[in-house]
């Protein structure tokens, strides 16, 4: 792991980052196509977009007796949902349910980093290129070509998209998530979102098109919800880094709080 942000335990940044993407899936939960269940044991938010992202176990407090009969009605909840894929957080609270996922066909992933920042410490520019601009989406017009965006980047099936755009046209747009679009010379090319909440600025769904990448378009469109989250207040940023990312957020100034494990279920039914 990297070194931790001057002041702050590294514990502590952890926990802002948990709180922070448990309140994020409390917000996208509002939305009427999807399901946010809150529970004494597990917490989960489930929409029909086949992405794991989008369906996961994010809170658990298993106890010691009553896992099996708790882990296994979740999973079969899942499977009438017919939830296509889905991400089960590793590390929990209570009771360590690795085991009975694993042996019910669910996989172990690492599956991104868990990174942080001081906002105070976030250069002013980056180098970008001509004729690139980042908007704030405000509406379902231009929320249109971000999900057309995010699913691309993302490997969201094409005909997902419009149960993408169903999910955020009404979570989107509105505090404490903000939502942006890169485009260049008009084109659409990268999305990112901005969720503030539990003290910290989380950063989302950060993609760029693949013959867009490598020019600087990825630092731009997370930079600009950073600046947001700056001229909010906020001291304190987070994201979750794939491999692609990682060394985009590192010249941003990001460091490294280790690994993200899941356990990944995928349906062999058609999405």
């Amino acid at each position: 792991m990297d070194r931790p942000l001057s002041g702050l335990p590294a514990a502590t940044v952890v926990a802002a980052v948990k709180a922070n993407w448990a309140d994020f899936y409390a917000h996208v939960g509002r939305a009427p196509t999807a399901e946010l269940s809150i529970g004494p044991s597990l917490s989960w938010l489930l929409t029909d977009v086949p992405d794991p992202f989008l369906n996961v176990v994010f809170r658990t407090d298993l106890p010691s007796d009553g896992l099996t009969e708790i882990v296994d009605g979740a999973l079969r909840h899942f499977r009438s949902r017919h939830i296509a894929r889905l991400s089960w957080w590793a590390d929990s609270s209570g009771a360590d349910p690795g085991h009975h996922l694993l042996s019910r066909g669910l996989t172990f992933h690492s599956s991104g980093t868990a990174m942080a920042t001081d906002l105070r410490s976030v250069a002013d520019t980056v180098p970008t290129p001509a004729g690139l601009v980042v908007v704030p989406v405000e509406d379902r017009t231009t929320l249109q070509p971000w999900v057309q965006v995010m699913s691309v980047g993302f490997g969201i099936p094409k005909e997902a998209e419009g149960r993408l755009l169903e999910l955020f046209s009404s979570v989107a747009v509105e505090p404490p998530l903000q939502t942006y679009l890169a485009l260049l010379d008009g084109r659409p090319v990268a999305t990112s979102q901005l969720f503030v909440g539990a003290g910290a600025a989380g950063i989302y769904n950060v993609t760029c098109l693949p013959d867009a990448r490598g020019r600087g378009i990825g630092a731009a469109v997370t930079r600009a919800p950073l600046q947001e989250a700056r001229r909010q207040g906020c001291d304190l940023a987070i994201l979750q880094a794939s491999r692609l990312g990682y060394p985009v957020y590192r010249r941003l100034g990001f460091h490294d709080y280790g690994r993200i494990g899941t356990y990944q279920f995928v349906s062999n039914e058609r999405s």
